[in-house]
């Protein structure tokens, strides 16, 4: 069982670095929670392969400052469609 997490972790990890996805995107084609998307890709991918794990966190941390703004952006459309 444990080989399988570690698995999911690397295949999440290159998931998000190919398509520049969020955790939500990642959960979404996964079909597991963001909760574990996160906690595959930010605790135990960095044991796995570390290598990798900084590239996700690239693009994690370039997801995490742009939220606000496509926050801002579906709340405008959502207001816009009424």
């Amino acid at each position: 069982m444990k080989g399988i997490v570690e698995e999911r972790a690397v295949e999440l990890g290159e998931y998000i670095i190919k398509n520049k996805t969020t955790v939500r995107g990642a959960a979404k084609k996964f079909g597991v929670s963001k909760s574990t998307v996160h906690k595959d890709v930010a605790q135990r991918l960095k044991y796995v392969d570390p290598q990798l794990y900084k590239q996700v966190k690239q693009v994690l941390d370039i997801n995490k400052a742009q939220r606000h703004i496509r926050g801002g952006m579906a709340t405008r459309l959502k207001y816009k469609k009424t």
